[in-house]
């Protein structure tokens, strides 16, 4: 019998490193064909190589995970990689598929791997049912949809919506928006967990910018990526951690 195959399909390059490493421990016979960190470039994979097993990110940038799962489905297994608790446990729980809650534990792998491997003999599960519940709970997750924000001694209500990007400001995180800037007192890491992830992209540890706002990606005289806005003189910077998200722009 070969040797299982598998793609990795995870927007965030560190856990993504931590996946890879940690399966090479507990399952050193499984081939990594390919990673991909956007749903567009998973379903490149998918049919380039034809894996026995695809680790799938639920949130992906430019194709969600469950269009991905849907493309997918029949044609390998496919084990969920997921940051919140309502897109798991009743749904995973009843299919003939795993899933992975971020962090991602070396106990929690080893028991996915496990399961994984005595299914690899079966026909990949059909997962529309799945996908559909899936669906309906991303639909009903609530995202942040305006923000109490300071300027100057005033505070205003501002729709994200409005907001062009988001960068750390040492305490403080400063808004950008058509109209002016304006600051709060929240991290980046927690605006991620509150923000719609196919909307929201962070380009960099410092800033998040609102996909709609992109109107392009060139390079500096030194050959770094940097991202135009529409209407913006400023440029924002792409660091290489986040570059796999604008390689098809």
């Amino acid at each position: 019998m070969s040797a299982p195959t598998a793609i990795l399909a995870e927007d965030e390059t560190v856990l993504r490193a931590e996946l890879r490493q940690l399966l090479a421990d507990l399952w050193p016979e499984l081939i990594i064909r390919g990673e991909a960190g956007t749903g567009i470039e998973a379903v490149q994979l998918l049919d380039r190589y034809r894996p026995d097993l695809l680790f799938l990110d639920i949130q992906m940038p430019g194709m969600t995970g469950l269009e991905v799962a849907q493309h997918a489905q029949g044609k390998c297994h496919v084990v969920f990689v997921t940051a919140y608790d309502t897109h798991a446990v009743a749904a995973f729980e009843a299919g003939a598929v795993d899933y992975l809650l971020k962090p991602i534990t070396r106990e929690r792998l080893r028991l996915a791997v496990d399961r994984t491997r005595r299914r690899l003999g079966s026909r990949p599960a059909e997962l529309d049912s799945l996908l559909r519940e899936l669906v309906g709970q991303a639909a009903s997750h609530s995202y942040l949809r305006w923000i109490n924000a300071s300027v100057g001694d005033i505070v205003r209500l501002i729709t994200v919506d409005e907001i062009l990007y988001f960068q750390a400001d040492t305490k403080y995180t400063r808004i950008v928006t058509a109209s002016g800037d304006a600051l709060i007192r929240k991290s980046l890491t927690e605006l991620l967990a509150e923000l719609d992830p196919s909307e929201f992209w962070q380009v960099h540890r410092s800033t998040i910018v609102n996909a709609n706002a992109i109107a392009g990606v060139s390079r500096d005289a030194f050959g770094h990526l940097k991202l135009n806005l529409k209407g913006r003189t400023e440029t924002l910077k792409i660091s290489e951690a986040h570059a796999h998200l604008f390689r098809q722009m």
